[in-house]
């Protein structure tokens, strides 16, 4: 009868790192590395790439239109003319292709700008803050990317002087990255220890948790104006558009089929 043993010790190793597993918030399949949480973080990084592929055009355009006056006015470039040519392109290649990458903004910059930069800001921020953070935590940055995305959305129509633009920039830029830094601050070894009843990592989820349906409250709010125009557009639009069920709601009357008079016809009789 052959030996199981070895069988049964990997089946009880593999129900307790999944007991673990589970315990600890489930499964989350992590994002592609250098992934965007939010559309205004990834337009940050296309309008880098942009850059930067716009500034490698424009400087080999000048080395090679710089390597041919050279050759018209002075004389063929020859061969090390050509390859100094070629050199002097591949190193501009190189450095603009290591520059302008997008920079992590500091806590500071978190809510500066207009609605669009501070959620785009915030989204990077998030970002580079994301690795650090155990999986239940990541999956809720994913999911505040989503929601800041919205929430960016229901800002761009308010003035600055709003009283909901202080009260996002202090939700923003004050209250979730300084519950992150919290955390972070706090050695790795220690985080799982339990403290005060609770393990470091269960509070930051905890946390991001309570501010992740803060955002989602705030976006609602603010989006109650135009939901509450979108249904009176729509009970008007029912009234003047909407049949037989409309004219009954107008008139009180039911709608009988018979067509009403014409009240623009003169009668014959009464002519003068």
């Amino acid at each position: 009868m052959p030996d199981t043993t070895r069988d049964s010790d990997r089946i009880l190793r593999e129900a307790k790192t999944s007991l673990v597993v589970q315990r600890d918030g489930g499964t989350h399949r992590p994002g592609l590395r250098g992934a965007s949480i939010g559309k205004g973080s990834a337009e940050l990084k296309t309008k880098a790439v942009l850059k930067k592929v716009r500034n490698i055009a424009l400087a080999v355009f000048a080395i090679w239109v710089g390597a041919g006056i050279f050759s018209a006015v002075v004389g063929p470039l020859l061969f090390w003319g050509f390859m100094a040519t070629l050199v002097a392109t591949v190193v501009a290649v190189g450095v603009f292709a290591l520059s302008g990458t997008v920079k992590v903004p500091q806590r500071a910059e978190l809510k500066q700008g207009n609605p669009g930069q501070m959620v785009a800001r915030t989204e990077l921020w998030l970002e580079a803050q994301r690795p650090a953070l155990p999986l239940p935590a990541q999956a809720l940055v994913d999911q505040l990317g989503v929601q800041l995305d919205a929430l960016g959305l229901q800002l761009k129509g308010l003035d600055g002087a709003h009283p909901a633009m202080a009260e996002v920039r202090e939700l923003v830029g004050e209250y979730i990255p300084e519950t992150i830094d919290n955390y972070r601050k706090i050695p790795a070894h220690l985080r799982a220890e339990e403290y005060a009843g609770k393990t470091a990592d269960a509070r930051l989820t905890e946390s991001l948790s309570k501010l992740s349906g803060e955002v989602d409250r705030v976006t609602r709010r603010l989006a109650e104006g135009a939901l509450d125009n979108l249904a009176i557009k729509s009970r008007y639009l029912e009234y003047r558009y909407g049949g037989s069920e409309a004219l009954e709601d107008m008139t009180g009357m039911p709608d009988t089929g018979v067509p009403l008079p014409d009240f623009s016809v003169t009668p014959a009789g009464k002519e003068r």
